[in-house]
């Protein structure tokens, strides 16, 4: 029995199709906030502050693994139900928020691992959407735009292990925006600028010392529209430390607007 543990993106459910596929036993929690999973009857809606509650339910269920997907979003510390584990944790996870979105989810690794329940990682099940090392689209980058890749992996690189940073824009060797605690769409919809058209790059790259189980950055066809919008040429990821939703999709979608997508 493996347990997983589902936050928002679309990436759990890719997940649940190949766990259903193979067959194997399964439970979910949801911390979704939109309760995606309650039609399943393995789902388990829990707050995040109930650690006695979803550990009780790991270990009933005899889960001695577990499996991280989607992003788990900073709760409203005022509204957060806790049971008496999660009172004790309380002070560790209010830290660990401070450090953004995937912190908490490091903070809970930490207490399953206590509890002697093994995280292992998101990718275990679906290998396949990841890129490996090379350039997927037609269009390939020029002499320009590997400048501007240069210059995005260079900045990225140099980010503090603490920052939440996984993504930056830049264009004509100029960085034009990093990743904020609103995400890669926020900051692509910052980036629109009717000057340009394919012209710049986004890069996404795992943060410096991050638990590469977990929170992996992610792209999909939101993301490749969302860079057309904004004008950039194509996108570049880290070699098998990304998840690639739409693949098929995202690649004709690049061809069609001679957009690049490579992993270096």
């Amino acid at each position: 029995m493996i347990g997983l543990i589902f936050g928002e993106t679309d990436f759990p459910k890719e997940i649940l199709k190949k766990i259903k596929k193979r067959n194997l036993k399964y439970l979910i929690i949801d911390l979704t906030k939109k309760r995606f999973f309650k039609k399943d009857e393995h789902s388990y809606i829990i707050s995040i502050g109930q650690f006695g509650k979803i550990i009780k339910i790991l270990k009933e269920n005899k889960c001695k693994k577990v499996l991280f997907a989607g992003k788990v979003k900073k709760p409203n510390l005022s509204k957060l139900n806790l049971d008496l584990k999660g009172i004790y944790y309380f002070s560790r996870i209010i830290k660990s928020s401070k450090l953004g979105d995937a912190a908490i989810l490091k903070e809970i690794i930490k207490i399953l691992k206590k509890e002697k329940i093994r995280t292992i990682s998101s990718l275990t099940f679906n290998t396949d959407l990841t890129l490996k090392r090379g350039t997927y689209s037609k269009v390939k980058p020029n002499k320009e735009d590997k400048i501007d890749i240069e210059k995005a992996t260079t900045t990225l690189s140099k980010l503090g292990k603490y920052n939440f940073s996984q993504g930056v824009v830049v264009r004509n060797n100029k960085v034009i925006s990093v990743e904020g605690k609103g995400g890669t769409d926020t900051m692509l919809m910052k980036c629109r600028n009717k000057k340009f058209k394919n012209k710049g790059v986004l890069a996404k790259f795992p943060k410096k010392k991050q638990d590469l189980r977990i929170d992996l950055p992610t792209v999909g066809i939101k993301t490749l529209i969302q860079c057309r919008l904004a004008g950039l040429k194509g996108i570049v990821l880290k070699s098998k430390q990304n998840i690639f939703l739409d693949k098929k999709k995202c690649i004709n979608f690049a061809n069609k607007n001679r957009m690049f997508v490579i992993a270096k």
